[in-house]
């Protein structure tokens, strides 16, 4: 039952509340009671103690629309703790405003020069709100530059978070507006994703994406055919846990520049997980859910589908630190994987199949996802691993990836030569020999370690089991026209590095070249 309370509750009427009250609620003890409280100016102890006195009968009580003066006093004496009471909001109208972001759960307008409001798709979006508010601070107190709301609004049928941002620009509006600051931006939106990556989460603080990512391949199970559904789980049961955070909807209009920092906003799908997934809702924002409708990208970031083409091939390079097309295509099919699973469900839950452009969506996702099911074995990535077809004509591709993580660390000129002069003995060897007849792949592995400096290229693959070191060194002694033919490219190999290590592990062929810097 809704009872609504006016004016003033104090000493001098309180007992005749009471009996109104009470004779509303007549003989109906222990049903639910709203006290609505919109024009409730005063309330006193007197009138506290008629509250608690209803509650006894009542104990579902709930306290609606009070004004700040009022919520304080129901504060302070533990009402807000006792029960649900909740305040009455401003009311803010967003016609005509600008919109600057959108998420999967609302969309950001500026209402005035210094403020934006986060309008929330959900109708009874208050717990929503508190929850985003309470990650938006476990962010900012683990180093993530974000802006916390300051006050709830009534919009409509819905509820806004608002929050200052002061004369802020989103990337997107950056990148539209200013075409040639693009590379600008895609440093600093890569700088902010990586500090996000980097950011280690307190134990049970987020919640985990791997297991949401879960739930939407078991939606597809009946969508798709068994033997690549399995295969589809599989690999992303296989991708390890990780307490690192992850936004989960990080895209141009989610970052904003305000005074020359850096924020990101709308935080309510902040997760922890390895960050495939935060590149496959990466690719679902940027290519994904344009693909067959270019014009979509312009209506949600306000350019056009060819340059969030370009942006997001800048962004996967530098997130990556290299230009290796192979690596960036690499982990663009291991993100599209999951970001056609999420857009295919998406499309069927939202009717999808019962419209003919949702079922050439879903038809064509669908097509995409089982050709790289078939293609890709592991959604598991590292930037510091290229996996390549052993052949002569990729030694540049190798050559490329090997020189870029080096350039990372400053190597100086001499040891960059003489470890770029053993990868190519190494990997012309396994070209020529690993699989012959045959083709097959190499895996190439590069680690840094410090203090002191030591560079560490790995090369796996699994063709014939062959030690290199095995191999006697050739007598350089003796006259060339005396010598046997081969051997030199292993010989130079250990001369130029500090060590050479293999084994035969599982199948695989594991070389290691060890340079101190």
């Amino acid at each position: 039952m809704n009872i609504e309370l006016k004016g003033r509750i104090d000493s001098n009427n309180a007992a005749e509340t009471e009996k109104e009250i009470l004779e509303k609620l007549g003989d109906k003890a222990g049903e639910p009671v709203v006290f609505d409280m919109q024009d409730l100016d005063y309330i006193s102890s007197a009138g506290l103690r008629v509250l608690l006195r209803v509650r006894k009968d009542h104990p579902d009580m709930t306290i609606i629309n009070t004004n700040p003066v009022v919520y304080e006093v129901l504060d302070t004496t533990g009402f807000t703790s006792m029960m649900n009471v909740e305040k009455a909001y401003r009311v803010v109208t967003v016609e005509g405003c600008e919109e600057i972001g959108r998420g999967a759960n609302g969309t950001i307008y500026r209402i005035d020069q210094d403020n934006v409001v986060k309008v929330y798709n959900n109708a009874d979006a208050l717990e929503d709100i508190k929850h985003e508010r309470e990650v938006a601070r476990l962010a900012l107190i683990l180093g993530i530059p974000t802006a916390i709301s300051y006050d709830v609004v009534r919009i409509g049928d819905s509820y806004g978070s608002v929050f200052e941002l002061l004369n802020a620009r989103s990337f997107s509006s950056i990148i539209a507006k200013e075409p040639e600051k693009m590379d600008w931006c895609v440093k600093e939106y890569v700088k902010l994703l990586k500090m996000i990556h980097g950011t280690l989460v307190p134990e049970g603080k987020l919640p985990d994406i791997k297991e949401t990512v879960i739930s939407w391949a078991d939606f597809l199970k009946d969508y798709i055919p068994e033997g690549p559904w399995k295969k589809l789980r599989k690999m992303i049961e296989e991708v390890p846990h990780d307490d690192h955070m992850i936004h989960g909807d990080y895209h141009t209009k989610n970052v904003e520049l305000q005074n020359d920092e850096v924020l990101l906003i709308d935080m309510d799908t902040l997760a922890v997980g390895h960050p495939i997934f935060e590149l496959a809702s990466m690719y679902n924002a940027f290519v994904g859910y344009s693909e067959l409708a270019h014009e979509n990208m312009l209506s949600f970031q306000g350019f056009s589908y060819e340059t969030a083409g370009i942006f997001w091939k800048k962004v996967l390079a530098e997130y990556l630190g290299t230009s290796c097309e192979r690596k960036i295509k690499e982990v663009e099919d291991k993100a599209s994987i999951i970001g056609y699973t999420r857009m295919i469900r998406r499309s069927i839950r939202r009717n999808g199949l019962n419209t003919e452009q949702g079922r050439k969506e879903i038809s064509y996702w669908t097509e995409k996802l089982l050709k790289l099911i078939d293609s890709v074995d592991t959604l598991i990535f590292s930037v510091n691993e290229l996996e390549i077809e052993a052949q002569v004509e990729n030694l540049n591709e190798v050559q490329q990836f090997v020189e870029e993580r080096l350039g990372n660390i400053d190597c100086p000129p001499k040891p960059m030569m003489q470890i770029m002069l053993a990868v190519e003995e190494i990997f012309v060897n396994i070209a020529h020999y690993a699989y012959a007849p045959s083709r097959g792949n190499a895996t190439v592995r590069v680690e840094v370690t410090e203090e002191p400096v030591e560079v560490s290229i790995t090369f796996i693959d699994n063709g014939v089991p062959y030690d290199p070191l095995k191999k006697e060194d050739p007598d350089i002694s003796i006259p060339a026209s005396e010598r046997a033919i081969g051997g030199l490219g292993i010989f130079l190999t250990k001369q130029l590095m500090d060590d050479v290590i293999y084994e035969y592990r599982d199948g695989h062929n594991i070389l290691t070249l060890k340079k101190n810097i």
